[in-house]
This record gives structure tokens, C-alpha cells and sequence, in this order.
């Protein structure tokens, strides 16, 4: 049987522990006895959680929200894009990419936008390939 991919997005724990292994590859701090309940946690202020199937086995996952910012307007911001390692360049991260793209624009968002570690060239030429922009630096501090 060949399905065809299909990207749902997740509210069901055990949907959300289904995705660990495939988040924990860009996540590698994540501790899978704490994720499903962080993730339903954040699901109440607006986190939302994507899986890209193929064949009924979770190749790809993205969490993002939609906001609203005086920079950006209204936008979907994407805090996670992880592609299966074992399934990598065939064409997944587009796939869930073009469809964060899609479902933005349908709740009239004007951009998407995400930050991207700067070790990580593999990532960053994809999103170069996929015609984004580098358009500014994070900065961050550690409150201790």
C-alpha cells in the first residue's frame, strides 16, 4: 500500500509521544517521560504540533504557533522543523514546510518565520533553498 503523505496536526497524547523519536533528533536535551505533558502544556497557550506521515510512520515534525508582532504582523513562528535523519533529502522538510506555508496563509498570516542555530549549514541551506531570508540575529541570555 502506497499512501500518500499526509500532515496532521496533534492534540492527542499519544499522537504526541508517537513524535518523540523524530524531535528528539533536534531536541536531544528532551526527556521522553516530561515531553507529551510539556507539549500539552504548551498546547494551551498556543503551541501546535505537525506530523508529516508517510505510509502511516512520522517522517517529519514541526511545533509552531501563530502571533501577532508589531515586527511581523500577524505570522506563524516555527520554534521546531526536524526531518527524520534516516529519511533525509527526500523531500519531507519541503513537504511540511509548503504546508506550515499554506496553513499560514489561510488564518491570513503574512509571513513565517524561525530562527535556525547557526552550526546548523545543512539546515540553513534548505531554508536558502526554499527562497527564505536571513533577516536578522537572536540573541539570547541564560537567567540563572
Amino acid at each position: 500500500m502506497n499512501d500518500a503523505p499526509v500532515v496532521q496536526v496533534l492534540s492527542r497524547r499519544e499522537d504526541i509521544e508517537a513524535t518523540f523519536p523524530v524531535m528528539k533528533q533536534l531536541r536531544p536535551h528532551l526527556d521522553r517521560a516530561t515531553y507529551a505533558d510539556t507539549v500539552i502544556r504548551m498546547q494551551a497557550s498556543g503551541f501546535r504540533l505537525a506530523a508529516l506521515k508517510v505510509e502511516g510512520q512520522i517522517v517529519a515534525v514541526a511545533g509552531y504557533r501563530r502571533g501577532e508582532s508589531l515586527a511581523w504582523g500577524p505570522h506563524y513562528y516555527v520554534d521546531d522543523l526536524v526531518t527524520d535523519e534516516t529519511g533525509r533529502s527526500r523531500g519531507h522538510g519541503k513537504a511540511l514546510l509548503d504546508w506550515l506555508k499554506d496553513a499560514a496563509r489561510a488564518e491570513g498570516c503574512a509571513s513565517l518565520q524561525l530562527d535556525s542555530g547557526v552550526q546548523r549549514h545543512a539546515a540553513h541551506r534548505f531554508y536558502l533553498r526554499e527562497r527564505m531570508d536571513i533577516n536578522s540575529h537572536h540573541f539570547g541570555f541564560v537567567l540563572k
